[in-house]
């Protein structure tokens, strides 16, 4: 179970260093990607960019 709390952590920290690269991309902002303002603040739901990200993991896993 620490294991996985560990690897998301990481995953995580990885995706927050990436994301400026990826908004330029156009991940955040595809059909599907939520957003709205609540309570005062902007939040994100990139769902399409999840759907998007993780066939893309998945592809590379399966070359690899």
């Amino acid at each position: 179970m620490l294991r996985w709390l560990i690897v998301v952590f990481l995953a995580l920290v990885l995706i927050q260093g990436l994301a400026p690269f990826l908004q330029r991309l156009g991940v955040g902002r595809l059909p599907g990607d939520f957003h709205f303002r609540c309570f005062g603040r902007e939040w994100n739901l990139p769902l399409a960019s999840t759907l998007l990200l993780s066939a893309a993991a998945s592809l590379i896993a399966k070359w690899l």
